[in-house]
């Protein structure tokens, strides 16, 4: 009898301490359920499960639960959030070169973007985050962007004329969208449906795949493939709760990253087509551009770049020219 209490009183303290010992990491993003966003965010929580043998649970927050781009960038260098799915612009307001991943049609199409971020490019922005508090995890896609509106159809630049067109805060689509004449308005991507609806923003500007995942075509009729720009989902870690992690699972949870980033890699690539005919069976009018003019007005947006941060920009365009 003796022997079984003992027994039962090791097999509750090991239950206990197993429940107890488990680590619980925080993941914030700002999209809505079924966003690649959302998709490759509860990706992360499953594998990191699987490979740490449920060591670690990530504890994934989206539509901005945990607070939108720019608090969970703040948390994370404080120490307070562990994880976030971010927006490259709100990322280059800390690391200002992430911006230039999204110089106006760098890009062909999404394989040459994937192969000119997955090299020395990645590796050097891990570089200047850690020097920001933050660790990069990987690069996933938040695809090529197009134009929306509800007033016209855009077929060159002279169009965007007098729009007020919602940006995220990110100072590469401001230098953009002002460049081709547009009235472009920072704005939280949480508050932009309502703003659409109510008419404070005329349009935005974003991949197909988050017009369609946040249902932003309800209140926008008109969306044109400007192409204008290509932006990564940069998936970051805080540099001091990394720092507390065993090797073995900061290997888990990178191996994590990089796993769930290909699969929302392939919901990028295959997309389009999908949501394009999707919004066209909505009665939503698309249009396509002659994108020269749109080039020729954003070339201005290199110098300025490359004058200011001519060692970053130097290896992004050698790259993309490879």
């Amino acid at each position: 009898m003796n022997k079984l209490l003992v027994a039962v009183a090791v097999g509750l303290t090991f239950a206990v301490s197993s429940a107890f010992g488990q680590q619980v990491l925080r993941l914030s993003h700002n999209a809505a359920p079924g966003n690649p966003k959302d998709v490759g965010s509860l990706k992360i929580a499953e594998l990191v499960a699987q490979k740490t043998n449920g060591r670690i649970k990530v504890d994934v927050a989206g539509a901005s639960r945990y607070g939108d781009d720019v608090e969970s960038l703040t948390n994370m260098r404080l120490g307070s959030l562990a994880l976030s799915t971010n927006s490259q612009g709100s990322v280059s307001n800390i690391v200002p070169e992430y911006a230039l991943l999204g110089l106006p049609f760098l890009f062909r199409d999404l394989p040459h973007a994937y192969k000119v971020i997955d090299g020395p490019v990645k590796a050097r922005l891990d570089e200047l985050s850690r020097q920001k508090g933050l660790i990069l995890l990987a690069l996933w896609d938040n695809g090529i962007r197009h134009t929306s509106n509800s007033k016209r159809p855009i077929t060159k630049p002279e169009d965007l004329a007098g729009l007020k067109l919602r940006t995220p805060p990110d100072p590469m689509t401001i230098d953009i969208f002002t460049a081709l004449g547009a009235n472009p308005a920072p704005l939280s991507f949480s508050e932009l449906y309502i703003a659409l609806q109510q008419g404070v923003m005329d349009g935005q500007e974003n991949p197909l795949m988050n017009i369609w995942s946040s249902k932003l075509h309800e209140v926008q009729k008109y969306i044109s493939f400007t192409g204008h720009k290509w932006e990564s989902t940069p998936i970051l870690a805080s540099k001091k709760i990394w720092d507390t992690l065993s090797k073995e699972d900061q290997t888990a949870i990178l191996e994590a990253a990089e796993e769930a980033g290909q699969m929302v890699r392939k919901m990028s690539m295959e997309s389009d087509a999908e949501f394009t005919q999707k919004m066209k069976d909505l009665g939503i009018q698309f249009n396509d551009v002659d994108k020269a003019p749109f080039i020729a007005k954003t070339k201005p947006i290199y110098d300025k770049w490359t004058s200011q941060y001519p060692d970053f920009a130097k290896l992004v365009i050698d790259e993309a020219a490879k």
